[in-house]
């Protein structure tokens, strides 16, 4: 016999996170149940404020039809879902196929917010190399060139990743890029979208010297992987960009171009990071994935992230919106 549950979720964040120009007090989401017969498998379908097309609410009663689909052993129609309904629901699918391996990786890149002992800190308790992410755009592009150079004048042994959301015009992200020691921008492992458009941002890499990273970009209509002067890796956000079997083959044909694949965070619950966890040490084993955001939120769910002490809030604590058997 098949069933489906869905469980509404609300978790309090920290009061300091704040999305391009929202702050989110609250983390909403939903975890897809699915049981047919001894198997199960569960997805975190959360869409992020200010960056998902969708409302947690549009993707609650597209889920509900494709639950009710499910049930009825009807076909999905994947290209037509919303990306973190498609996502949640392809990764529950998974698990009930015994698809996803169990072990995830877990050493995250720590995500820096300016005070290089603390980094060192977390530097120290990660084995190998010594990764970190930093975000800029947020503040003066001069600031932020002195504070990247800063960390890596203290740690020869690190490599940056930072991320600008598109932030910079070309003049601005030239005046960070002023403020980096030349010897050091070989350390910088990418600059996530340093500019609104794709062409100034490989303009600003072929000028400067400092690798790039498409994160936004792979999510732009019309958008096609293609090999580019100074692009070195992609950022993979599931929950925006799809099903599972999208993120594979996106995976795929980076790794078949020799480019850097990170799977990365768009603040889901502990119980999505667990997830992510192991879709990146299944993926993209040899690269560390960007999924510290567990400090960002006030409490967990159902799977505590290791390491972390944030109190435990379980599914059964959660309302249940829907719930139907065949």
């Amino acid at each position: 016999m098949k069933h489906a549950t869905l469980y509404r979720y609300s978790l309090p964040m920290d009061s300091g996170v704040i999305l391009r120009h929202t702050r989110l007090a609250q983390r909403d989401g939903l975890i897809v149940e699915l049981k047919d017969g001894d198997k199960s498998g569960r997805g975190e379908i959360a869409p992020l404020p200010e960056f998902s097309a969708e409302t947690i609410e549009q993707a609650q009663t597209q889920i509900e039809l494709c639950l009710a689909q499910w049930l009825e052993g009807g076909e999905i129609d994947w290209d037509a879902l919303y990306p973190s309904v498609a996502f949640g629901l392809s990764v529950a699918l998974a698990e009930l196929d015994g698809e996803i391996p169990a072990e995830g990786n877990f050493l995250a890149a720590p995500l820096c917010s300016g005070d290089p002992d603390e980094l060192v800190e977390k530097l120290a308790e990660l084995p190998g190399e010594k990764v970190a992410k930093i975000k800029v755009g947020l503040y003066e592009p001069i600031r932020d060139g002195m504070v990247v150079n800063m960390f890596l004048e203290i740690l020869p042994d690190l490599r940056l990743r930072l991320d600008a959301n598109r932030q910079w015009t070309p003049a601005k992200a030239a005046q960070f890029a002023n403020y980096v020691n030349p010897a050091f921008r070989s350390r910088i492992a990418f600059l996530e979208e340093p500019c609104q458009a794709p062409v100034q941002s490989l303009a600003f890499s072929e000028e400067t010297g400092i690798a790039i990273a498409w994160d936004e970009t792979l999510r732009d209509e019309g958008f096609s992987l293609e090999c580019e002067t100074g692009l070195s890796a992609i950022v993979i956000k599931p929950t925006l960009v799809g099903s599972l079997q999208t993120v594979k083959a996106l995976v795929e044909q980076a790794h078949t171009m020799g480019l850097e694949v990170v799977i990365s965070s768009s603040i889901e619950s502990s119980f999505g990071l667990n997830t992510l966890a192991r879709i990146a040490h299944w993926l993209t084993p040899e690269t560390v994935p960007g999924l510290d955001t567990v400090s960002l939120f006030g409490e967990q769910l159902e799977l505590a992230w290791p390491g972390c002490e944030l109190a435990l809030k379980t599914l059964t604590d959660c309302e249940v919106v829907w719930r139907a058997h065949q």
